[in-house]
């Protein structure tokens, strides 16, 4: 392979070149260009390509000299020897393509003005370069590549052979990657489309919820709409079904007050999800970043997506309720040596991923093949412009970064001095939004909980596993749960942040749903076609006496009431809590957790299921416990508890009690325990109100009790309470009220087996 000169193979009817010096970027043009497509003739009439500009990238309509109505084009391609862009007409896979190259190049950016090109335009672009996989040099002009500031994607991803920049097929393969593939990959690559922003945004009032204040609600476009009755037939599973009357009347009723949509980028499928008839439904693996994915769009994708987007937004800040981002900036759907090549890869391989020293293979700390170097400017261009256009321009409210340690990391290892994170911090645009990390990548030194600076919330798995392991009784002791109840103050209290820096959480989308957290305690993922290797072993579940579904009323019972118990934990807990979208209604996925190529029943929300009463009570227990959290600032407080006296009388802001009804001692927290109570007091709430005036609120006892049997519980009596109302009882059913029993202050109480007794003060 060390040959000086290009060395030409035919293999199985393929051309390929493997490394060696290339022909001039001219010739080379031509040579792809006669593969395969109908490439116009050098001769044809084609526009002209006047200097325009080199920013904005991407595509641009506006108007050039003179008023001219046009395209303005722009690429960052740091290492190419030439630049051609791709304009199709509506052939469909077989269009005509006009090659016009870009001549123009300002600080590494090809730049041209199209005049008469305008929205609704397909394009792409061919980056010529030379082939050196040794070194990172992947250029491959016969590669038809996808804008990356593309604002709207029309067309899919196949993957056949030909939109690989190497021989997929190369019957040595532990070389293929090295060996150029000369086809044309035109037809078989999706489009960016050009687009015209016109959308006005005056009428658009943004929620603004504060952090502290917050209900997060974890939704697929798709999934959340594509069973819903309400929805009409033509609209279920897009962004215009999330934007019906029916879905949003849903999260209005359930007091949520912002969605959490998972990723709506435009994403690939994986090839070999694609040879088992499967498709990637998550969209974990991006390749637009600019682009809202074309395939959740009811109105079409020649750039109708972009306003059909923009008016879910709109609809969904009418009722109060924020749009968040699940954003993959750490990975694209390229993957490793052996993958496509569809956008970055054929730009400049070697500027945007992290290579390994040897420069042919990739960094990957994130398990899915590639890392994009965000230490490069450009990349952290890329990133930072995509982040302001989704703000400006598309209305979202804010983001939760994919194993944002990722993007956190310098050369190797994370550092929260990252340029990333920098950048982030003095950004006048990213730094009002809501930004939320997942705060780990697959890497050495990856898992960085209770690390991200201010500004920045996590989500916090140490409060999904203390939660889970307390109910299934796997704690050896309370010490953890105290925390994870009350704030998680050892992990973010330091440097100004406060509780809500914590989003809680028991179930994600990855992972078990609530209703299957108690009844699978193994994984089933044989649907996936991976031998049920896939998804995590570790989750902390228990079926509550048998593995799935059963015809068992006690058990059904008993996991009805553990899935209570759980959501009433979360909803009840310091901090911010997401909920995932149908486990307020007991969504099953059937074991599976890890449904992430599962785009049918096993991931779409059965609405069906609020016609029976189990998931009907669940549905009007969760209601009334956010409706509770919004009506009480006790339950959501903007700082840490002090859990020192306020006053003579010896009331601190926060208790811990034995079911003794005595105070927690350094000694009981070690110990085992099944049962924990703790009373937050409104009397003592720090801060100040819009009008400047102290904050009060009713105070509350919260009662957890994890074994099969009940227990007697004394209640705290003065200073702490004279008497106590009971206002929420798990081990109850029918939750259409609250059940209203006062106690005395001194009484004594039997909690039920497994449940949560919430008692408000009355003094």
């Amino acid at each position: 392979m060390s040959s000086a000169a290009e060395q030409e193979t035919v293999q199985e009817g393929v051309r390929a070149v493997r490394p060696g010096p290339l022909p001039a970027a001219g010739d080379t043009a031509e040579a792809a260009a006669g593969v395969n497509g109908r490439h116009r003739e050098p001769g044809s009439r084609r526009p002209p390509v006047w200097p325009g500009a080199p920013t904005p990238l991407g595509a641009r309509f506006r108007e050039g000299p003179d008023g001219v109505a046009g395209t303005n084009f722009a690429l960052w391609a740091g290492g190419a020897e030439a630049v051609e862009l791709c304009l199709f007409d509506d052939g469909g896979a077989s269009a005509a393509e006009t090659r016009l190259p870009l001549t123009e190049l300002t600080h590494e950016i090809w730049h041209g003005f199209v005049p008469g090109i305008r929205p609704g335009q397909r394009y792409g672009f061919r980056v010529h370069g030379r082939w050196d996989p040794w070194t990172g040099a992947r250029w491959n002009p016969a590669k038809l590549l996808l804008d990356p500031y593309a604002r709207a994607v029309d067309g899919d991803f196949a993957l056949p052979a030909e939109v690989y920049g190497h021989v997929r097929d190369w019957p040595q393969q532990h070389v293929a990657d090295t060996v150029r593939d000369e086809r044309d990959s035109a037809p078989h690559v999706p489009k960016g489309v050009v687009v015209h922003d016109d959308d006005d945004w005056a009428d658009d009032r943004r929620p603004k919820t504060p952090w502290a204040d917050s209900v997060i609600y974890e939704l697929h476009v798709r999934g959340f709409t594509k069973l819903h009755p309400g929805i009409p037939d033509e609209l279920r599973g897009t962004y215009a079904g999330l934007a019906h009357p029916a879905a949003i009347e849903h999260l209005v009723r359930l007091g949520v007050t912002a969605v959490e949509l998972l990723p709506v980028h435009q994403y690939a499928h994986e090839d070999h999800l694609l040879k088992r008839g499967l498709r990637n439904y998550w969209g974990y693996n991006s390749i637009g970043y600019f682009a809202p994915h074309a395939a959740y769009s009811a109105s079409g994708t020649r750039g109708e997506q972009v306003g059909e987007f923009k008016r879910m937004v709109k609809a969904l800040h009418a009722a109060g309720i924020e749009v968040i981002l699940d954003v993959v900036y750490n990975h694209t759907a390229e993957a490793g040596e052996l993958g496509p090549t569809l956008s970055l890869r054929g730009i400049d391989n070697r500027g945007y991923y992290r290579l390994q020293s040897d420069a042919r293979t990739y960094a990957d700390y994130t398990g899915c093949g590639n890392t994009l170097h965000v230490v490069q400017p450009h990349v952290l261009r890329l990133i930072t412009d995509s982040l302001r256009y989704w703000v400006t321009e598309m209305g979202v409210d804010g983001f939760r970064f994919d194993l944002a340690a990722a993007l956190a990391r310098s050369m190797h290892d994370v550092d929260m001095l990252s340029p990333f994170l920098a950048v982030i911090a003095q950004d006048p645009v990213l730094r009002r939004v809501k930004l939320i990390a997942e705060p780990w990548d697959v890497g050495n030194g990856g898992y960085q909980v209770g690390s991200f600076p201010p500004l920045w919330t996590e989500w916090n798995d140490r409060y999904r596993d203390a939660v889970r392991d307390f109910w299934r009784g796997a704690l050896p002791d309370v010490r953890d749960l105290g925390y994870r109840l009350s704030g998680s103050s050892d992990l973010y209290a330091w440097g100004g942040r406060r509780p809500y820096a914590s989003i809680n959480f028991v179930t994600a989308h990855d992972g078990f749903t609530l209703r299957d957290l108690v009844s699978y305690e193994q994984k089933h993922n044989e649907a996936n076609g991976e031998g049920n290797r896939d998804g995590t072993n570790d989750n902390r579940s228990w079926n509550c006496g048998a593995e799935g579904e059963t015809d068992n009323p006690n058990i059904d019972a008993l996991r009805r009431r553990q899935v209570r118990n759980l959501l009433t934990t979360l909803l009840l807990s310091t901090g911010v809590p997401m909920l995932v979208a149908g486990d307020e209604m007991g969504r099953t996925q059937r074991g599976s957790n890890n449904a992430y190529c599962q785009d049918n029943e096993v991931s779409w929300l059965d609405w069906s299921l609020l016609d029976r009463p189990g998931p009907r009570g669940l549905l009007e227990l969760t209601t009334r416990l956010l409706a509770l959290r919004g009506a009480h600032p006790v339950l959501r407080r903007r700082a840490f508890f002090s859990g020192r006296a306020q006053a003579a009388d010896g009331l601190r802001d926060l208790a811990w009690f034995t079911p003794h009804g005595t105070e927690m001692t350094e000694r009981d927290w070690y110990a085992p325990a099944s049962t924990l109570a703790l009373y937050l007091s409104g009397r003592d709430i720090p801060g100040r109100d819009a009008r400047g005036a102290q904050v009060t609120d009713d105070s509350f006892l919260t009662v957890l009790h994890a074994t099969e049997r009940p227990t007697s519980f004394r209640l705290p009596d003065a200073p702490w309470a004279q008497a106590y109302e009971l206002v929420v009882d798990t081990s109850l059913e029918d939750q259409e009220s609250a059940p209203g029993t006062v106690f005395a202050g001194g009484e004594s109480v039997t909690v039920p087996e497994r449940s949560v007794l919430l008692l408000r003060v009355r003094n």
